[in-house]
């Protein structure tokens, strides 16, 4: 399959979250699909603490004709995925730049440090603000109270990859996504990813 043209060549790619919510499985999804579509994908993953609730952190380089090294430099990421608030800020303060768009769940998961109450965790309206200050375009999404009414709090991941996909940040659609997943997944599973990836599309739109 041809690609389609990336508004970048590399079109850097972070879907940045913490252990437990899916991350690494959005990042290989989202990389399976491109590179069916025929683009040259690369992953580079890098953790913090590797019990559930430490950083996760996937760096995606796409394109059209050459494959690039896995981590991206820093100040040059086009697109960032965050599955969690203040990882997104994280994430910004490294790789972002003027132009980033940031595509972020607003639903906190709080640090060792926080439930211990020896840190506090910042009110949503400033991490927001904060985000906005960091990026050319951000949206706001309650991904998992969305994933949740499926039953399925995971699948938050699957409706950012929507949202990023229906904004047109990510090149592909709704007929690449099922393709990609379909040959891993029970019918009952690919109907519920399916109805998370029409949800995160209707959310933006």
């Amino acid at each position: 399959m041809k690609p389609v043209s990336l508004p970048h060549d590399p079109y850097n790619v972070i879907i940045t979250g913490v252990g437990g919510q899916g991350n690494v499985m959005a990042s290989r999804v989202v990389g399976n699909i491109l590179s069916r579509k025929g683009f040259n994908t690369i992953i580079g993953e890098t953790f913090g603490a590797s019990q559930r609730g430490g950083s996760v952190t996937s760096h995606l380089r796409i394109s059209s004709h050459s494959h690039w090294s896995p981590q991206i430099p820093k100040g040059r990421c086009h697109l960032v995925i965050a599955l969690e608030p203040t990882e997104a800020i994280r994430v910004l303060t490294h790789y972002g730049n003027p132009n980033v768009r940031v595509v972020c769940n607003t639903r906190p998961v709080h640090a060792i440090g926080v439930i211990s109450g020896e840190q506090p965790y910042p009110p949503m309206d400033r991490l927001k603000a904060w985000i906005a200050e960091l990026s050319a375009d951000c949206r706001f999404l309650e991904a998992t109270e969305k994933a949740l009414e499926l039953g399925k709090p995971i699948l938050g991941n699957i409706v950012l990859i929507g949202a990023a996909a229906g904004l047109g940040a990510l090149p592909i659609d709704r007929q690449d996504f099922e393709a990609g997943i379909s040959a891993s997944l029970s019918s009952d599973m690919l109907a519920l990813n399916l109805k998370a990836y029409d949800l995160g599309v209707r959310l933006v739109q």
